[in-house]
């Protein structure tokens, strides 16, 4: 028994040797790519595939074009790669692209850092609290530097340099140029980020860059790991179907819309119960929006003025007030769109011209909703008994003073003043209780 379970243990052992043999052993290199906006859905993507790489690949490399994105989702991604035991590479491509804002941050946490010729870095201010910026062009903060504005704001953006400035001094690249990034907005070319120590290289493609990583090697923790360059398979990693789709929720203009078109479904399908086709459609695209703004810098006072907006446009239709409640609504409609988005991130923006559609057809709908309103009063009562004044009635027997007639295909007990031949049409004049009155106009 005792040299069973010895044999039993060294075999496991064996094995776990072996596993991490193959795993140190990997010669792939995963690529990834960070396109567009930096949002809670990219950021999931990323982290999970540098947590997955950990043992399947020697190197990761990020492929960066972004013009900035969320703090919390940097801050995520930056995490993950502050955590991974293998080299992360960060690459600004391809030539005209830009790591800006969010991905400046991203591009400093890397363990080794490049860019494609005709790319930039920098403007890592905070967006929406940004200053006026200063015009120059040493690494220091220029002494005419106007302060934030408030406690808040300096608040925010001392919190960002010392961000910025931590990871480069990991990484041990500028940190004065990262703070200028920061207060400044200051942006560098490829070729000035070189040169002031912001990145490691510039590769025109990811071969080279990978020939130029493999040729030193990368500080990862307090060890330095070696690339084999010369014999690797790159594997690129698309985003899987779940991906895109957050990613498009995600986008505001995507989010308004569903917005628009789940409180619409669901006030058609009160108008018209049992329709279920806009009941169902509008539940599942309110359910949506209210997915995409929950990770979305969204204003909840913006969201209100929507609500209301679209309530006082319901409101015109039940209540007769010669159209103040809609022009109400459509403008708190407008107002609602406008300041829905509580951020100035590039790509976090609400099309201008999809909301002057969307307050365009919401007023058409308005004012088309009083205009039937409007018409539906002018028009002559059909229905009810003061429907039937002027209709014909048949007799269905002749009679002198009373008798039964055929109104509308129903049998009446008439009264006329002049004497009604079977099968012959007259006016109604008038009803009394259950009685029609007929030819009231020869009556003296």
């Amino acid at each position: 028994m005792k040299r069973g379970s010895g044999f039993f243990l060294y075999l496991l052992l064996l094995s776990y040797c072996f596993s991490t043999t193959l795993a140190a052993a990997s010669t792939d290199i995963w690529l990834l790519d960070i396109h567009g906006p930096i949002g809670p859905p990219t950021a999931d993507f990323v982290v999970d595939h540098i947590e997955r790489a950990q043992g399947q690949a020697q190197a990761l490399i990020l492929r960066i074009d972004t013009p900035g994105g969320l703090d919390r989702a940097m801050r995520d991604i930056n995490k993950g790669i502050l955590a991974s035991t293998i080299p992360i590479i960060g690459y600004v491509a391809p030539q005209g692209a830009r790591a800006a804002s969010a991905g400046t941050y991203i591009l400093y946490a890397c363990h080794f850092a490049a860019m494609a010729p005709a790319t930039n870095l920098g403007a890592a201010t905070p967006v929406s609290i940004a200053t006026p910026m200063s015009s120059g062009r040493d690494h220091k903060q220029s002494d005419d530097t106007p302060p934030p504005a408030d406690a808040m704001q300096k608040k925010m953006i001392n919190d960002a340099v010392a961000y910025i400035r931590s990871l480069a001094e990991l990484r041990k690249r500028d940190a004065d140029w990262a703070e200028h990034a920061v207060r400044e907005a200051a942006s560098l070319s490829a070729n000035k980020a070189l040169e002031n120590n912001v990145i490691d290289a510039i590769a025109t493609d990811v071969d080279q860059l990978i020939q130029i990583a493999g040729a030193q090697p990368i500080a990862l923790e307090e060890r330095l790991i070696s690339i084999d360059a010369s014999n690797y398979q790159l594997v690129v990693i698309e985003a899987d179907w779940r991906q895109r789709l957050l990613v498009t929720i995600t986008d505001p203009n995507v989010a308004y819309i569903l917005m628009l078109i789940g409180i619409y479904g669901l006030i058609l399908e009160f108008y018209n119960p049992g329709g279920l086709v806009p009941g169902v459609l509008g539940a599942i695209c309110l359910l949506l929006a209210l997915y995409a703004f929950q990770v979305l810098p969204i204003s909840y006072a913006a969201l209100g003025l929507i609500a209301l907006g679209i309530g006082l446009m319901i409101a015109e239709a039940m209540i007769p007030s010669f159209g103040i409640l809609g022009m109400g609504g459509i403008i708190a409609l407008a107002a609602g769109s406008v300041m829905l988005l509580d951020s100035d991130l590039p790509g976090y923006q609400i099309a201008r011209p999809l909301i002057i559609g969307a307050v365009a057809v919401s007023a058409a709908l308005c004012i088309g909703i009083v205009g039937f309103a409007i018409r539906a009063r002018s028009r002559p009562v059909v229905s009810g008994i003061d429907a039937m004044i002027g209709m014909s009635a048949e007799a269905l027997e002749d009679f002198q003073h009373s008798g039964r007639v055929q109104v509308g295909g129903e049998i009446w007990q008439a009264r006329s003043s002049a004497p009604v031949a079977r099968g012959s049409h007259h006016r109604v004049c008038r009803i009394e209780g259950l009685t029609v009155i007929l030819n009231e106009e020869h009556e003296s």
